[in-house]
């Protein structure tokens, strides 16, 4: 199935636009847990059990397993969720950027060992650092246009000779010449809902991920209503908010798990008023 097909699917079954993202940090893991990177998979997992129903996708972040030597903790999650929740899609936010042979082993890495089905790519090397990736047809690959964080001005809201601010350079591109397999997709922060609608317009039919609701400060309504388009009823311009520390650590006690399905249903129920508002 390819990425937007399950994108959709997802969509559907849940009823949610919603992506949870993975970034454990075992200083913050529940009781006995804390500070034990040996637990990292352990309380993914559980938040995943807690969490499949409500969610539209998962994000797990690359960086958070490889900085406690884990990443075969990250292969066995992936494996884990491929199981527990088979219809839901999984985003690996790994920010890669580059060109050649290195590209196709970065590929490899996301698609083969750890059987994402997106991941997320820098583009500012241009079009052949996003080649190698195209030929996992299926795929989906996001590509960073407008970030959540402040610093993204000094480059993204740069102007070009052609007017376009390079951000919406970025967008043109992947909804029209880079975008050979119909799986591309952009990064577009929620804390600029005016660059949100901006890309949605340039870029009518891409998936957005947009990183930023609820501990970076991004507001769910707001988002949705930029970003979310329908034709005929459905899903025409799909978007993937993510949260992560909202949710993950909802509460440092024995009962983590069932706050932050609390805290995924609640962040669920805000995004879809954001939908109907959208309508």
């Amino acid at each position: 199935m390819k990425f937007t097909d399950k994108l959709a699917a997802a969509e559907r079954t849940n009823d949610s636009l919603l992506c949870v993202g993975l970034d454990p940090e075992p200083s913050k893991f529940p009781g006995a847990w804390q500070h034990d990177p040996s637990r990292i998979f352990d309380f993914c997992a559980t938040i995943v059990d807690a969490t499949k129903d409500p969610v539209l996708a998962y994000k797990p972040q690359v960086a958070y397993f490889a900085a406690q030597r884990a990443e075969d903790q990250l292969e066995r999650l992936m494996a884990h969720i491929r199981k527990a929740a088979p219809g839901v899609p999984v985003i690996l936010d790994a920010k890669r950027g580059d060109i050649g042979s290195t590209a196709e082993q970065y590929a490899l890495e996301a698609f083969e060992r750890y059987q994402a089905d997106a991941v997320t790519l820098s583009p500012f090397m241009g079009f052949d650092s996003v080649e190698p990736w195209l030929k996992y047809e299926d795929k989906g690959l996001f590509l960073l246009c407008r970030t959540s964080n402040p610093g993204g001005s000094d480059l993204q809201a740069q102007r070009l000779v052609t007017g376009d601010l390079l951000y919406e350079h970025i967008a043109r591109l992947a909804q029209g010449p880079w975008n050979r397999t119909g799986q591309l997709g952009t990064v577009v922060g929620a804390t600029f809902p005016a660059e949100i609608e901006r890309v949605r317009e340039l870029a009518p039919t891409l998936p957005l991920l947009i990183p930023g609701v609820g501990a970076q400060g991004g507001d769910a309504l707001a988002t949705v209503r930029a970003g979310w388009r329908s034709r005929d009823g459905r899903t025409s311009g799909p978007v993937v908010v993510n949260s992560s520390r909202a949710i993950l650590y909802a509460s440092r006690g024995n009962e983590f798990a069932a706050a932050a399905r609390a805290a995924a249903e609640a962040t669920r129920a805000s995004l879809a008023a954001g939908r109907s508002a959208a309508g």
